[in-house]
């Protein structure tokens, strides 16, 4: 547990070890407003992350994105989710009402990643369209989308990851860097991405994702 803990600190404090996505272009980001930024405040604020609208008033992210390492974060409505930010200009932004914690993350008493999952409810539903979930089996190539903390105004994104399940977790190649935590793996379904994993941490390689089929049954 230790050293996934260890792995976890990475993405935060090792700003100038990682390395940021490229930048997707402006002209593709209609297709991906579903991702956003997930912005906390209060007693103990933390950088902001990334996550993703699964269904119309639901946002994945990362457990430690709202709860930090020791489970203790900010309140519901303390987080704002800004969906399809872009220089300035969003989609739609809407506070939270409540955020689900998957009862696993901190079983211990600090964050397991294998677990770390979280779901924020809006108080409302957002004016744009959720991405679906893959909690089948999935194969590469793999898409990764999140905002950085070095560039929290523009969405970057790599869609040719490869990578595998190992120790419980989708070990990607393609880097990521802080802010990145709580966005979207991406996997093949038909002809359309539809949300396979969490971004977690950064490892020795590159990105650590908690697939969403440990997510519970809806």
């Amino acid at each position: 547990m230790r050293s996934l803990v260890s792995l976890l600190l990475m993405v935060w404090t090792s700003a100038a070890a990682a390395q940021d996505l490229p930048v997707l272009p402006a002209s593709d980001h209609a297709l991906w407003q579903a991702v956003g930024r997930v912005n906390a405040a209060g007693y103990r604020t933390r950088e902001m992350c990334t996550g993703t609208l699964i269904a119309p008033d639901k946002v994945l992210t990362a457990a430690h994105c709202v709860a930090g390492t020791d489970g203790l974060g900010p309140r519901a409505d303390e987080i704002t989710f800004v969906a399809g930010w872009l220089r300035g200009t969003a989609a739609d932004s809407v506070s939270g009402q409540s955020v689900w914690i998957h009862p696993e993350a901190y079983a211990e008493g600090q964050l397991d990643l294998r677990f770390d999952l979280a779901i924020l409810t809006l108080d409302r539903v957002a004016e744009v369209a959720p991405l679906p979930l893959i909690t089948a089996e999935s194969h590469p190539p793999y898409g990764i989308l999140g905002y950085s903390v070095r560039r929290p105004h523009m969405l970057g994104a790599a869609f040719e990851c490869d990578g595998k399940i190992a120790s419980a977790l989708l070990r990607l190649d393609c880097p990521v860097s802080p802010g990145n935590s709580g966005g979207p793996v991406l996997a093949k379904m038909g002809d359309h991405w539809a949300v396979a994993g969490v971004i977690s941490a950064m490892g020795q390689t590159g990105a650590l994702a908690v697939p969403v089929s440990r997510l519970p049954p809806p």
